[in-house]
Order: structure tokens, then sequence, then C-alpha cells
């Protein structure tokens, strides 16, 4: 039951009457809603200023409200009515909306339905803001038109995005819907969004707030410039929304721009990775794959040992619904994060993994760099360089390396006109590719293994 008080001067100002007034309108209903097997009685108060032993039944009017069609009907003479001092009494045989008018005019339906529309309109204005350190974190709101700025300011600290939208008109319990469009998707599993769009109830007496992850469209792509736009009633398929915002349409309401970037999303694992220093040696995308495999339900307190928000692993949780997707995701978070941030990475790494109790983890780790600067010092030795190198670089044989090779040709020694060597072109030659090699393992990532 829902009950909704209406003032005097509301009432008397669409109809002209200034003896005019109306009782709270009455919303019954039920689950499911079925006729009942017999009639039962119901009673409302009179309207304001009308008593049972003064009032002209020619004047007072029952209206029956259909609350799928916004429509009212004069029931008054289709049901048994008497008055006491107070109430008005009359017997239904299924419940809807009820409503008592005490007017002059003859024919109410009209007023009633222009006094009910304008007792259900409220204007309103859409959010659409991107938390500052998660872009791809959405929240949207409704809100009534003198608290949308306020609201604006009071999420400024820790979100940003464009102004609110121009004035829009809702009606109470009427539905909206929110889609993301032009490159961008909702990155989540909830019972209210389908076929990407969220979907809202209006009443005034709710916040209207929801949050979610969205993500690009096509992951390959760089910034992406979309938008979120808010629709009433049914969800309008692309090529309606596309046609009809070109002109006046009453399923669209506003758009807001969105901005997101692919360099912040958490599921994209793609692109070079080389995760360490020299003194404590190297991870590569590969090596990190099959450690992956390994983590099983402590991924999150490996996270947290890593120095990853417990905020930031929720986010991590909810954007991945694969469990193997979810651990990457966590490694590779943390991973790009420790690129340029210092020596170190791969013992941080190992002792996040012996805290949360994986110590089998980190001696595995262990053994891969390991195994790394083995391959290395004995690539070395193989072309000779080992003696050079460590004369030129002591920590360059000591640096540990994957398993990315690269080929580097000797250039062919000088010859004379009979075919013969030239008398010492051909130490002067290895001396100009030790000279190389030693210039490259300098700059290149230590992880490059160079063959002659």
């Amino acid at each position: 039951m829902q009950v909704l008080q209406v003032a005097l001067s509301e009432v008397q100002e669409p109809t002209g009457d200034p003896h005019a007034s109306a009782s709270p309108m009455l919303c019954l209903s039920q689950t499911p809603s079925m006729h009942f097997l017999q009639p039962i009685r119901v009673q409302i108060p009179l309207p304001p200023g009308v008593t049972g032993h003064m009032v002209d039944m020619s004047r007072l009017h029952l209206m029956h409200g259909d609350p799928t069609a916004h429509t009212w009907t004069d029931i008054t003479a289709q049901v048994s009515l008497y008055v006491t001092h107070i109430y008005a009494v009359f017997s239904i045989t299924n419940f809807s909306w009820y409503w008592l008018w005490y007017t002059t005019h003859r024919c109410v339906s009209g007023v009633v339905r222009k006094m009910y529309h304008r007792l259900k309109q409220f204007r309103v204005r859409f959010l659409a803001l991107q938390r500052k350190n998660d872009p791809e974190q959405v929240l949207l709101q409704c809100l009534p038109l003198d608290r949308a700025e306020s609201r604006l300011v009071s999420l400024s600290e820790q979100y940003e995005g464009p102004q609110p939208s121009e004035l829009c008109v809702l009606l109470k319990g009427e539905q909206f819907f929110a889609g993301f469009e032009r490159g961008i998707d909702i990155n989540a599993d909830r019972p209210d969004c389908k076929d990407g769009r969220l979907s809202f109830t209006f009443y005034s007496h709710l916040k209207h707030i929801k949050e979610v992850h969205v993500c690009p469209t096509h992951p390959q792509q760089g910034t992406v410039r979309g938008q979120v736009s808010f629709y009433r009633g049914e969800v309008p398929s692309d090529e309606e929304a596309a046609s009809k915002r070109k002109g006046h349409d009453n399923q669209w309401m506003a758009t807001l721009p969105l901005r997101i970037s692919n360099a912040d999303c958490d599921g994209s694992i793609s692109g070079e990775l080389n995760l360490g220093d020299p003194e404590s040696g190297y991870l590569t995308l590969t090596n990190l794959l099959p450690i992956s495999l390994r983590i099983n339900q402590e991924w999150q307190n490996i996270g947290i040992n890593l120095g990853i928000s417990y905020d930031q692993l929720e986010r991590i949780r909810n954007q991945h619904r694969d469990f193997g997707a979810q651990v990457l995701a966590m490694l590779f978070h943390w991973a790009r994060g420790q690129q340029g941030a210092g020596p170190g990475a791969v013992q941080r790494l190992m002792k996040a993994l012996v805290d949360s109790g994986r110590r089998d983890l980190a001696e595995e780790v262990e053994d891969i760099v390991t195994l790394g600067k083995r391959k290395y010092e004995e690539s070395l030795k193989r072309v000779g360089l080992e003696t050079a190198a460590s004369s030129a670089d002591p920590q360059l044989t000591h640096s540990h390396c994957a398993a990315n090779i690269m080929t580097y040709k000797l250039p062919a020694p000088a010859l004379d006109s009979s075919h013969r060597m030239v008398t010492g072109s051909q130490s002067s030659c290895l001396n100009d590719v030790c000279l190389s090699l030693l210039h490259l393992c300098s700059s290149q990532c230590p992880a490059d293994v160079f063959y002659l």
C-alpha cells in the first residue's frame, strides 16, 4: 500500500474550482494480481474540508487509476459508495489505485489525469563520472535537479567527468536505461545488466546510483572516446538510437562523454615484459606464465604481500570470471608497476610467495633466474667472450637472462688479390665485434643472448 498526499492548492489550481479538494491517492497492490473471491471493503478519508454531515454526494467522485496506462476513470456510479463522518466506504474485487475527489466539475477524468502526471513528474539530471585512479570504474547517478551540482562537488576528490546532463523529466515508477556506446562495453556480470545496458526504475526516494567497470570493445585500440546514453522505456537498438538522436526522440534523454585508455586495462597482458635487474635476475612474460598456473586460491594473499591494494584485487576479481585470468591479471598488474621501480623486483616476488606460504614457487623463481644466469655465462664461454666481457664490465657475466636469443654475424675479414687474409684484419675484425657486443649488452636488456 502506498499513500500520496496532495496539497489543497495543487488541486484547486488545475481545476479552477476554489472549493475543490482531493483525498490522498491510495495505491493498493498484491502479488499475484488476481480478483478476490468476494468483494472487500475499503475506506478512504474524505477530502480535506469535507465531512459526512455536509457532503454533497453529486460532487463526490471516486476515481480508479490504471497503473499501466496511467489513465483515470470515474467509477462512482459503478460501486456502492457511502460516507461516514470522516470516511468514504466502498467495496472492490481487486487492488488498484483509488482517488477521492470533491469538485463542482461533472467530468473530472481529464483533470485528474493531468494532476496525476504533475504529481508523478520529477525534473532530474544525470551524472557519469570516472574514478581518477581507475578510469574504467564509472559511476552513474540520476539526481533531482537541485542536487546535481552539489553532488558533483562532493565527488570531485575521487571522480572526474563531464558536467551533469541537461534537464530531463521522469515519472515515478518509470523505467530508464544507461547504455555504453562508441567502443565501450560493460565489463560486469550482474542481473540489472542486459545487452550491455543498465536498467533503473525511478522513485524519488531512491539514490539511483550504480558503479560498473567498463572496457574497450576492441582491446587493440588506443584511447577510446566513447559515451553513455540514457533512455526511457524499452532499450532501443543501436539503429534506433542513432536515427532518433538526430531529431526529436522521446526515448533518448541524455548522452555524456567517457574516455578510456587501453593502457589502464588489467585484462591486457600483451606486450614485452622484462622484470628484474642484473643483480637479482630477470623474469620474462614466458617465465611468469607457468608460475601463474601453479598459484591457487592464495593469489589474493600474494597480491596483498606484493603491495597491491585490496580494492585493486577486488576489481581484478570482478573483471575476470576465469580463475586463471585473475591470477595472470594480478601478476601482470604488479609486474608492470615494477618496471622502472628500481632493483630487487625478483626478490620482492620471492618474498611475497614465501610470506603467502608458497616457498615452492619462490624456489622455482630462484631456479629460473639461476638457470638464466648459467645459460648466459655458458654462451659467453662458447664464443670466447668471457674474459673480454669480464674485463670490460664485471657485472655483465653475472647478469641473468631469459631464453631470448639474438644472432650476430661476424663481418668478413679483408682479403688481398690472391684471396689471402690481410694481416691483422681477423684480429681487428674480432675486436670490433667484441666491442660491438659489449656495447649492445650494456644498452639492451640483459635478457638477450648473442651468438657469433
